[in-house]
């Protein structure tokens, strides 16, 4: 009965984890997403959030996004690219799909199974305040 208990608990906090994630565009650090959740959990750990990041991850339900060594979360699972911001490290969806050089090919054997592709430089916020 107590890992039925525990069981629910844990789900719970993964429920909250994945609604605060799918709550902004902002692309949040494990931080973020923990001071979120707390707001309605307020026993939740860092260790807890930090392993349902990494089980909803897992499971496809969110990208993890790298930028400058710190993993970010997005819920966006749409094929799109990122656009980050040097100057306020801010990641911006970029939904243009199409492939820049259409004659690109893979050598034979390789399956691809996901593709990254991120631009750098500076967001229409940053080079209006410069």
């Amino acid at each position: 009965m107590l890992s039925d208990t525990r069981q629910r608990k844990r789900s719970k906090q993964r429920e909250k984890v994945l609604d605060v994630v799918r709550s902004t565009k902002s692309h949040p650090t494990a931080d973020w997403v923990f001071h979120e959740v707390r707001k309605e959990l307020p026993n939740v750990s860092l260790a807890t959030v930090y392993r349902n990041l990494n089980l909803l991850a897992e499971s496809g339900k969110i990208n993890e996004v790298l930028c400058d060594g710190q993993l970010r979360f997005d819920a966006n699972r749409d094929e799109h690219f990122h656009f980050i911001c040097r100057s306020c490290k801010g990641i911006f969806d970029i939904d243009e799909t199409r492939v820049t050089s259409p004659d690109f090919k893979l050598p034979r054997g390789y399956v691809v199974q996901d593709v990254r592709m991120d631009f750098y430089g500076i967001c229409p916020s940053c080079q209006a305040s410069q």
